[in-house]
């Protein structure tokens, strides 16, 4: 019955190359890499909070703020620095040529135990990942487009690369696949049309030009055609181009590149145990100024204490976290973590330095709010607020409550959930009353005369049939109430530190960051000192040898990034296959001692 809809479904065709192209946008990734010196210049800020507070606008980040956090960042880092322990990381020729059952018996010395009780993927998983990604795009295209493959070819076998494939071909309408050699000019000038013969100076001497220049014409053409054939033996076939690009890449849809790193990483990360989740609480990396004198105040001793001043910078970030260990926890949506951070910005212009630092301060900020995140494990929610004056008691100018706006003059509330029954209740009662004094000078109509020829509405008892009950409370009745601000913790995540070296003053963060069609790792050493800092505990005086006023508390902020990867490029993506590798197999790994993952004995069983 079906048979006929597959069958119009596979049959597709390779279109030609579209004419009118606009030009391609250009690709030129940001450079902003700060250093930190070893001997700090000139006088750090006084707090690193409310310095970090006065930021109003993205163009208003400079090196400033970078060298307040004491950023330095290592670039185009190799996949053994990114890792903290290279020895999680899988070799790199050692994988060309081997089969199945050799990879199996690599499975002794390649799985390791993992946090979540679970042993990690068998070395069988990682070759077919490598097997799958080797395929070469327009190969793969043909498969996701149902294009039937050459004569005498079989349709590739995409398996569980076909998510990003199909992607993949998404972002190729918007970008050149650099997989494939340029174009040439001499493609372009075979595609001119020929000139058009000259017109000859008279009838015979055309002809005779005509006749005599045919011999040397078709022996020039089978010379060509026999050096073509004799090129085409020596060089391999190129791949039938099936996608071409159409549109210019500043207008692709910010989702497809999210979709497309989004199913890069789970093809590592689901065989962990994790996966790539939408944050359910928007992403904030929370900012507390920290206690001090009033500036006012002469005397320290008698000196009050200025206000905290709370205040965050969102980020438009995803996570990913470790999938819970019983099953209803997972039916019901719990994860834990995160474990790293997923930022896919849609920026296509970096041409001055500003928004080159822009874009390397939405990185900073993804990876600060995921050490954020981490360092909740064990710790109780604290809401801004919680047992302040402002935030548990009423007040409405300073008196003790009452009516406000238009409850003093008696109208109904735009709104309000009891407006509509108050005022059906009043109504009907003065037309109830009404209709015994004017009985007489009424007729049958549905309407009765009051005083001053005002009409009065039938009477009705409670609420009309059409006004339902409100579930939720109305915008007023929201505005009324006075209580803390909303929660910035996630309900269904169980926060924490997964991975995290035991007894370190540091968290190793990981941000996997995506730009045009490129992807890198980046590594993060957040100090726990940072951290309280920016919870708005008071920065310490500086350390044994340092002067004072130059020195930062927590050290320096460290950051390793690796090469951009070209996801187009099959060796790049190998690559950034084996580097999340490495990433999850470090981030995953069972400490001793950790107790996750394993039963606890309960006592009196």
């Amino acid at each position: 019955m079906f048979g006929t809809i597959v069958t119009f479904v596979q049959s597709q065709d390779i279109t030609p190359p579209p004419k009118d192209v606009p030009p391609p946008t250009p690709i030129r990734l940001p450079q902003c890499n700060p250093q930190v010196p070893d001997e700090p210049e000139g006088e750090r800020p006084p707090s690193l909070v409310r310095f970090l507070q006065q930021l109003q606008r993205p163009n208003e980040l400079d090196e400033s703020h970078f060298a307040a956090l004491g950023v330095h960042v290592h670039t185009n880092a190799p996949a053994e620095d990114v890792v903290p322990d290279p020895s999680f990381l899988p070799s790199r020729s050692d994988w060309d040529g081997i089969d199945l059952d050799e990879a199996r018996r690599r499975d002794e010395t390649f799985r390791l135990p993992l946090s979540n009780g679970k042993l990690s993927p068998e070395a069988r998983v990682y070759l077919e990942r490598r097997t799958e990604l080797s395929i070469p795009n327009q190969l793969a295209f043909r498969t996701v487009r149902r294009i039937k493959p050459e004569p005498g070819k079989q349709p590739a076998r995409l398996g569980n690369c076909y998510e990003f494939f199909r992607q993949l071909e998404l972002m190729a309408a918007f970008w050149d696949d650099t997989s494939l050699p340029p174009p040439s000019s001499e493609s372009q000038e075979d595609n001119t049309p020929p000139l058009p013969p000259r017109p000859g100076q008279g009838g015979e001497a055309s002809a005779t030009t005509t006749t005599t220049g045919a011999a040397p014409e078709s022996n020039a053409r089978s010379t060509a055609g026999a050096d073509a054939d004799a090129n085409a033996e020596a060089k391999p076939k190129a791949l039938e181009q099936v996608t071409y690009r159409t549109n210019v890449g500043s207008q692709m849809p910010a989702e497809f590149r999210h979709n497309a790193v989004a199913a890069f990483v789970k093809l590592v990360a689901y065989d962990f145990g994790c996966n790539v989740v939408p944050p359910r609480v928007e992403p904030r990396l929370q900012l507390l100024s920290p206690p001090s004198p009033h500036p006012k105040s002469k005397s320290k001793s008698k000196a009050a204490p200025s206000p905290q001043v709370a205040s965050y910078f969102p980020s438009g970030c995803v996570f990913l976290a470790r999938a819970p260990q019983t099953r209803e926890a997972a039916r019901a949506g719990l994860v834990e973590g995160p474990i790293a951070a997923v930022s896919a910005r849609n920026t296509t212009g970096f041409a001055s330095p500003a928004e080159a630092r822009v874009d390397f301060g939405r990185e900073l900020v993804a990876a600060l709010i995921t050490a954020q995140h981490r360092a909740r494990e064990g710790k109780p929610e604290r809401r801004f607020g919680e047992g302040k004056w402002w935030a548990t008691e009423k007040r409405w100018g300073g008196g003790e409550g009452g009516p406000i706006g238009r409850e003093v003059d008696g109208d109904p509330v735009v709104g309000d959930k009891d407006a509509g029954s108050a005022s059906s209740d009043s109504e009907g009662s003065q037309s109830s009353s009404a209709s015994g004094s004017s009985s007489s000078s009424s007729g049958s109509g549905g309407h009765q005369q009051g005083g001053g020829g005002r009409t009065l509405p039938i009477p009705m008892r409670g609420q009309p049939l059409n006004k339902k009950p409100r579930k939720n409370l109305s915008i007023y009745d929201s505005y009324r109430m006075v209580r803390l601000p909303s929660t910035t913790w996630d309900r269904k995540t169980r926060y924490a530190a997964i991975g995290k070296t035991k007894g370190a003053d540091y968290d190793d963060v990981f941000v996997l960051s995506s730009l045009f069609h490129h992807f890198c790792v980046l590594r993060v050493r957040v100090p726990n000192r940072l951290l309280d800092v920016l919870g708005g505990e008071p920065e310490d005086a500086p350390a044994e040898g340092e002067s004072p006023g130059r020195g930062r508390s927590w050290g320096k902020l460290e950051m390793w990034r690796s090469k951009w990867f070209d996801l187009f490029i099959v060796e790049d993506r190998l690559e950034a296959m084996r580097l999340l590798w490495g990433m999850m197999a470090w981030v995953m790994r069972k400490e001793e001692g950790n107790g996750e993952g394993e039963d606890v004995a309960m006592k009196n069983a």
